[in-house]
């Protein structure tokens, strides 16, 4: 059978030589091959050695007719679709040809157009018959042949648009579809069987499922994602778990990959745009907050009580807008790369400990329990920013102060989470119905109601733990129950 991309084979059986070599000249030029008999007798020998698709047949010759050529090729089984071509017959001929498995008909003289047409049209049908015909193979070759789980989770595999590979226990390659070679740059035909080393360069990705095909991590919520660039400027972003059998052991990893450059450009595009316009406002905002500040000072105690309210108020909104530009900015960092960079040794415990005292006073004034507790043992030290840590649990202790009642309570734990470090900032405040919670990391989203709406904030704090967070590799999720309370949980991995 002919494949998609081979040129279909036509046999043009009249015996006028114009209309022989005519079609030759017209077909050969769209990718057919084109063979021709003067009369039906010769036509069907030729068919003998020649597979043709597509017959072209004249349906009034001497000797054996069209009717009787077509009745025969018919007998022969081979699928071969006929277009009769009618010249001094008649409609009713052409009908008659048509019942008789004619695929069909051409008036005689016809234009090259016609031709291109019907011929066309029949190339078509014949692409899909073989297409459905290679499907239904398929079909039954999954059912019978590959009938076993591998087979068809192989299949559904290598076709998938995201890279997936798969290691053992060892960090070896078991498999590996075509999605992920091209995406991470290397030979499609490369098969299974090395070290994850000979098909990821990055060290510390191959570092990383390495350690989870071993078993260091088994918890899903332990594994952070992992991003990398790799030639051409293409940004790609890493998914690992680990492969685990029927009894919680662990068999191997499993990475997804997928192509992340579209929304990197993005993002770049849209940071430039807040920085810039930022740094535009700041310098402006801080001249009039001050000059409101001066006025204030000299019309103090002259002017009536509700100019100098409203003196207060613009002061008030503009060290505000102060403040947002200070968070746009700071996001704008993170999101360039460039925040979380000094990386330091750090004890968990004792920045913890700081920030809590720093913010034991404010609790206290809303008559709050503030309490620190930390599981057996010393943490092990991270490597990390220091100043990007505790902008990560200020905002989140500091929150779970404003949006927890007076004399309630808020419990910051920290301990051992596998082999990494895992901190539980808990409250039990106003709480978070869930239809917000999916939101409550974008860029300025606010939950407002009537138990929150008089609490200030410019609505960033959060979006820029989570990107101090995901600089530094780690994770946080955050679960609540309206009227209840919340809880954010943070791992940080442990090098």
């Amino acid at each position: 059978m002919n494949s998609k991309f081979d040129a279909l084979r036509v046999l043009v059986i009249d015996d006028e030589q114009s209309f022989r070599d005519g079609p030759e000249r017209i077909l050969t030029r769209i990718n057919f091959e084109v063979q021709k008999a003067s009369n039906g007798s010769d036509g069907l020998k030729i068919l003998q050695d020649f597979s043709a698709d597509i017959v072209l047949l004249d349906m009034k010759m001497p000797g054996m007719d069209g009717m009787e050529v077509l009745k025969q090729i018919m007998e022969m089984e081979r699928r071969i679709l006929v277009i009769v071509i009618t010249g001094f017959a008649t409609l009713e001929t052409a009908i008659e040809a048509m019942k008789q498995g004619a695929y069909d008909f051409i008036p005689k003289p016809y234009e090259p157009d016609q031709l291109r047409i019907a011929v066309n049209r029949a190339r078509e049908t014949i692409l899909l018959k073989q297409e459905a015909e290679k499907a239904e193979n398929e079909r039954r070759m999954t059912l019978s042949d590959l009938h076993t789980e591998k087979s068809r989770v192989h299949t559904i595999i290598e076709a998938l648009p995201n890279g997936v590979l798969v290691t053992n226990t060892e960090g070896q390659v078991v498999l590996i579809n075509p999605a992920f070679c091209k995406l991470i740059g290397i030979k499609s035909n490369i098969g299974p069987g090395k070290q994850i080393e000979e098909y990821i360069e990055d060290k510390d990705l191959c570092k990383l499922v390495t350690d989870i095909s071993r078993g260091k991590f088994i918890d899903y919520d332990d594994i952070p994602a992992y991003e990398l660039e790799v030639s051409g400027g293409k940004f790609l972003l890493a998914w690992a778990r680990p492969v685990l059998g029927e009894k919680g052991e662990c068999l191997g990893s499993t990475v997804n990959l997928m192509d992340i450059s579209a929304m990197k450009v993005l993002d770049q595009l849209k940071s430039e745009f807040v920085a810039k316009v930022s740094h535009e406002l700041r310098s402006p905002l801080s001249t009039i907050h001050e000059q409101i500040a001066l006025v204030i000072n000299d019309v103090e105690g002259d002017t009536p009580e509700s100019d100098q309210y409203i003196l207060t108020r613009a002061k008030e909104k503009t060290l505000g807008l102060i403040s947002t530009i200070g968070d746009l900015l700071d996001l704008s960092r993170i999101e360039a790369g460039i925040s979380a960079k000094v990386q330091k040794p750090i004890q968990v415990q004792e920045l913890l400990k700081n920030i809590v005292e720093f913010l034991e006073s404010r609790a206290r004034a809303k008559g709050q329990s503030l309490i620190l507790e930390f599981s057996e043992g010393t943490l092990p030290e991270i490597i990390a920013d220091p100043m990007a840590l505790e902008s990560v649990f200020g905002n989140l202790i500091t929150n779970a102060i404003n949006y927890t009642q007076d004399g309630g309570e808020i419990v910051i734990k920290a301990g051992l989470t596998g082999k990494n470090i895992g901190v539980r900032i808990e409250d039990n405040g106003f709480g978070i119905e869930e239809k917000h919670l999916e939101k409550i990391f974008d860029k300025f989203y606010r939950v407002k109601d009537d138990k929150t709406r008089y609490i200030t904030g410019t609505g960033l704090g959060l979006s820029i733990v989570k990107g101090i967070m995901d600089s530094l590799g780690g994770i946080i999720d955050v679960e609540s129950e309206y009227g209840k309370g919340t809880v954010f949980n943070i791992i940080l991995t442990v090098s």
